[in-house]
């Protein structure tokens, strides 16, 4: 009878230490993740008794919290919702918290390390505990002019600081009201989620950043660096024939237009790209290599996964590529995939000399009484050219606004360079209109890049220049 006791005793110890085991894992070595695990309802109700923190545009508050008389102390407003949401996000108590809202949560509800001394200034001082203000990059011009422009087509539109990789616009359509989402009427809420989630053109998805499609003769931007890094000249002259068959495959890549280009079926890589000749840039593409050019694109950022701190997709760039997919991949077609974010980089870059600089959307975070706490540092992703051969590209870029085929990008007294582009994708959909500019090419301020995946009717590839243009006009006033 003791045995039988005494087992019993050691099997209710051992289940004694494993419980005892399980609340020290979940209260000490797991809390943080149980507090920051989505739909946390409990963590939600405790936030919303604090006032939270603003999203700021040049000091004026695109989202700010308003005491309410509801069991909810505040309600989560948004001045512009839908035109900023792709940065904001939304923060709902039913959904959680996406973009700003969620990346710098700890900033914004004030419980952040940083604001340790903040609100132990506010305890002692009688004052309510409140959170941060997170201050973003964007130019609200830049912002407003590429939402009016894009209207209702289905796209994206990012714009760079080349020096910095601030971004100074991040639009999408269609949008969303972040402020229907983050109200206080949960039946509201999930009806017009739902709503969201089953519209077709995924309004909830962020499209600067995770919208990938296939950049069509953007592209050429990239096999042109790579050409000029491997020896030739913007004279340099190219086969320009009406159809080039790549070694290896039956499958003639054709000009858009149906012909040659260049007289004498030859062509200089400038007038090449001012025109955006398929032909001379496939053969290119295999002259130089599909090695160098996916080194060429991920020095331009392909390849590469970007937290802004919001997560950008990868644009990619295929590895391991046969004479027929090199050809393919030289004008922005096979697998090769980009966001309107990673676009925006090229032309950043060649507008920075040559040095690719990563993309970010924080200027700031600051205290409750606005005091900055921390500021973003530029930093350099990679040196993708020289800059004598990006100044050179520059020029050619020019070409294409100047006489080529990006004549609406044009802006009265600004010299600006850019690169359009088409991209096929199946044959149930309609191709993509992409067009990336830089200006002003003396000194560039603004790179853009804009991607149409559904013009709505109109003619995607000149909506796309002129969101582009509005853009950098609006970014240079």
């Amino acid at each position: 009878m003791n045995r039988q006791i005494r087992r019993l005793s050691f099997v209710f110890g051992i289940l004694l230490l494993v419980v005892l085991g399980n609340l020290s894992l979940q209260q000490v070595i797991l809390a943080d993740d149980t507090k920051a695990r989505e739909g946390n309802a409990r963590v939600l109700l405790q936030e919303y008794d604090r006032q939270r923190g603003p999203i700021l545009v040049q000091q004026s508050q695109i989202a700010q919290s308003e005491p309410t008389d509801d069991t909810l102390k505040y309600l989560r407003l948004y001045s512009n919702g839908p035109l900023y949401a792709p940065a904001t996000g939304f923060y709902s108590i039913v959904y959680g918290a996406t973009g700003i809202e969620k990346t710098d949560n700890a900033v914004l509800n004030g419980t952040g390390p940083a604001f340790f001394v903040d609100r132990l200034r506010q305890l002692f001082g009688g004052q309510e505990v409140r959170g941060g203000a997170v201050s973003l990059t964007l130019d609200p011009a830049a912002q407003l002019a590429a939402a009016d422009a894009l209207g209702s087509a289905v796209g994206s539109v990012t714009a760079l600081d080349p020096k910095t990789g601030a971004v100074l616009a991040m639009v999408q359509s269609p949008s969303f009201d972040p402020n229907l989402l983050s109200s206080h009427d949960t039946r509201a809420i999930t009806d017009y989620y739902e709503t969201l989630e089953a519209d077709p053109d995924q309004p909830l998805l962020n499209r600067p950043l995770v919208s990938t499609q296939p950049p069509g003769s953007t592209f050429k931007l990239v096999t042109s660096a790579a050409a000029l890094e491997a020896g030739y000249t913007p004279e340099s002259l190219l086969p320009g024939p009406a159809l080039y068959t790549p070694p290896g495959t039956s499958r003639a890549i054709p000009n858009a237009w149906g012909g040659s280009c260049g007289s004498d079926d030859r062509v200089t890589l400038e007038e090449s790209l001012a025109i955006s000749c398929n032909t001379s840039f496939a053969y290119l593409g295999n002259e130089l290599g599909s090695d160098a050019l996916e080194a060429q694109a991920e020095k331009f950022g392909f390849n590469t996964a970007f937290s802004i701190p919001l997560a950008a997709a990868e644009s990619r760039f295929p590895s391991n590529l046969d004479p027929a997919q090199t050809a393919q991949s030289a004008i922005g077609q096979f697998n090769v995939a980009a966001t309107t974010l990673q676009m925006a980089m090229v032309g950043a870059s060649i507008g920075n000399g040559g040095v690719t600089m990563a993309p970010y959307l924080v200027a700031d975070t600051r205290a409750g009484n606005l005091e900055v706490i921390s500021t973003t540092q530029p930093r350099e992703h990679a040196v993708a050219m020289s800059p004598a051969n990006a100044t050179q590209l520059l020029g050619m870029m020019e070409a294409v606004v100047d006489r080529g085929t990006g004549t609406l990008a044009a802006i009265p007294g600004v010299k600006v360079g850019g690169k359009t582009g088409t991209a096929e994708t199946s044959a149930d959909r309609q191709p993509i209109s992409w067009f990336v500019g830089v200006a002003p090419l003396d000194d560039p301020q603004v790179a853009v890049a804009v991607a149409i995946e559904d013009s709505n009717g109109a003619d995607g590839g000149p909506l796309a220049m002129t969101i582009a243009r509005n853009v950098m006009e609006a970014s240079l006033r």
